[in-house]
């Protein structure tokens, strides 16, 4: 993968992740449950993340992440779909063609 390619996805991850534009948002049951105040809290954690390392982000696209929101901890991952949202993406470098889903579990509903 390029380098331009590569910081093509993470800007389009990081537009989606930190301002909530650009894809969809799923939110799990889990996360759900929790109530209003704890989903706001859980949403502002995941725009401002920035803890990204090899570790968990191995291809440096900025899709996923883990934190801890309260006393529970949360997984947010970002998917990318075709327009139907039946099969995977052609080219998550493009935003047409491309539909970014962000989800956010609970760790124990993964």
């Amino acid at each position: 993968m390029t380098v331009e390619r590569r910081e093509r996805i993470r800007a389009l991850n990081d537009q989606l992740r930190r301002f909530h534009t650009g894809g969809r948002i799923m939110i799990t049951k889990g996360v759900v449950a929790e109530g209003e105040a704890f989903l706001t809290n859980a949403l502002l954690l995941i725009a401002a993340f920035d803890d990204f390392s090899e570790a968990n982000d191995p291809y440096g696209e900025r899709d996923f992440g883990a934190l801890t929101v309260g006393r529970e901890r949360l997984f947010w991952k970002i998917d990318y779909y075709d327009p139907s949202l039946t099969c995977a993406a052609v080219d998550p470098a493009q935003s047409d063609g491309c539909v970014r889903v962000l989800t956010v579990m609970k760790a124990e509903e993964y």
